[in-house]
């Protein structure tokens, strides 16, 4: 079972997790001046992650997107790109964006949501407060995609209390697979994630560099980042449904504010 994936070289399209293979959801990464797609079979969510551009999705077409050079110097700008609409980058100096995506049916309209939409809020305490960000909620036209940011200050925890979202039983929960993108801050610092489900009997646990991303199928997904360092990660889900009911895990419920 592949979790972990590491971060690619080189600049233009590249493919980071695929889709299929019991995979709703997936990720690339584009590095580059121009880029021009369709795809016709999922959604996709295009977040700056540095840089600026202008881009054309079907009949809108928006510019100067962008305003921060790096994940942890701004808000995000997103695009969301329905499936079967084309879309077109162009930038005048390189940028680096994110393409998170879904299966979905061609429904909807293409929309932008600005670093001022973005909607921050401080989740836990001691040890585990952390910045989230939400970007494309679930009130938002998307299909499937849910997605946001979350920002980990130095030796603290986030995805805790340790929460799962893999079986449909709402209200309670509901069935999301996830999916997370690592940044660092220096670059070279490194973060702990741990995937386990007693149900499955699976527990494993891997660093995480600067560039990595990770799978989450099921399971409960904690994740600490190094002293020194900030961590930071995009995460994105889809599913049974866009409402988020996580399951906390009883044994660590105790410590909830």
């Amino acid at each position: 079972m592949d979790l972990l994936y590491r971060a690619p070289a080189g600049d233009g399209l590249l493919e980071i997790i695929p889709t299929g293979d019991n995979r709703d959801i997936g990720l690339a990464l584009f590095r580059g001046t121009h880029l021009a797609q369709t795809d016709p079979h999922h959604e996709t969510a295009l977040v700056i992650l540095a840089g600026a551009c202008d881009l054309r999705a079907g009949r809108h077409a928006w510019t100067g997107l962008g305003e921060r050079r790096d994940v942890f110097s701004g808000r995000a700008t997103a695009v969301y790109v329905p499936a079967g609409t084309p879309y077109e980058i162009n930038a005048a100096s390189s940028v680096e964006i994110a393409l998170c995506r879904a299966a979905a049916p061609a429904a909807g309209e293409p929309f932008v949501v600005g670093p001022g939409e973005n909607r921050p809020r401080t989740v836990g305490r001691d040890t585990w407060r952390r910045e989230v960000v939400d970007i494309i909620g679930e009130d938002q036209p998307a299909q499937r995609l849910v997605l946001g940011e979350t920002y980990n200050e130095p030796g603290s925890w986030s995805s805790y209390v340790p929460h799962k979202h893999d079986v449909d039983a709402p209200p309670d929960e509901v069935r999301l697979q996830e999916i997370y993108h690592y940044r660092l801050q220096p670059p070279q610092g490194f973060g702990l994630q741990r995937v386990y489900s007693p149900e499955r009997a699976v527990d494993v646990a891997f660093a995480v560099q600067e560039g990595d991303s990770a799978f989450i199928p099921f399971g409960y997904h904690p994740v600490v980042a190094a002293g020194g360092y900030r961590l930071y990660y995009l995460w994105f889900l889809a599913g049974s449904g866009r409402t988020l009911r996580p399951r906390l895990d009883e044994n660590h419920r105790w410590v909830e504010p």
